[in-house]
């Protein structure tokens, strides 16, 4: 991150605002993989979310009112998400990404489940692990799985039955050969 700290205040300032639309976010992306012990180089803050495209269009049209550069790309009926605003400035780059129509419950129990936050006293909180698997199992492709196997080596403790339920829960296949793969079985 080029400003580690403006882009945490100003992804609280969007936590805020989102709330004013009865929002609430959980962090994905490379900063929940470094919250779990994988770091990994990223410009950009993901926040995870469940907002229909109204709500996703709203939201634009406050964080605009608010000052902030706000861009959103709607899916089209193919696309695993269900919207993301880019939300971009001198902090850098937050996501606002929705699975709403498309993967909501991971999203719901991730803040459900949350007790991790992003530093002391933020309302930033930080997808749980399985949660964080699931949801790189649903992205797919190369980097996501690889992004699995390394959180898998770098969690050794982790559960790997609960990993696997979450998993069986919303119906995601895939995981066993991961976690062989990481050695972790």
């Amino acid at each position: 991150m080029n400003h580690p700290d403006d882009l945490l205040r100003t992804a609280e300032e969007i936590l805020a605002i989102l709330g004013r639309h009865r929002l609430d976010a959980v962090v994905i992306g490379a900063v929940a993989l470094a919250a779990h012990h994988y770091v990994r180089q990223t410009d950009d803050l993901d926040l995870g979310v469940n907002a229909d495209l109204p709500t996703l269009r709203a939201v634009v049209t406050s964080l605009r009112k608010a000052g902030l550069e706000a861009e959103l790309r709607e899916p089209d009926a193919a696309d695993p998400l269900g919207g993301v605003i880019d939300v971009s400035g001198r902090f850098g780059l937050v996501q606002i990404i929705s699975y709403a129509g498309r993967f909501p419950a991971v999203i719901e129990d991730a803040l459900r489940l949350s007790s991790l936050v992003v530093r002391e006293g933020s309302p930033l909180k930080i997808v749980p692990i399985p949660h964080l698997i699931a949801l790189k199992l649903y992205a797919g492709g190369h980097k996501s799985k690889a992004d699995i196997i390394e959180l898998l080596v770098r969690n050794p403790d982790l559960d790997l039955d609960e990993i696997r339920a979450v998993c069986t829960q919303y119906r995601l296949d895939g995981i066993d050969e991961l976690i062989a793969e990481s050695g972790a079985a």
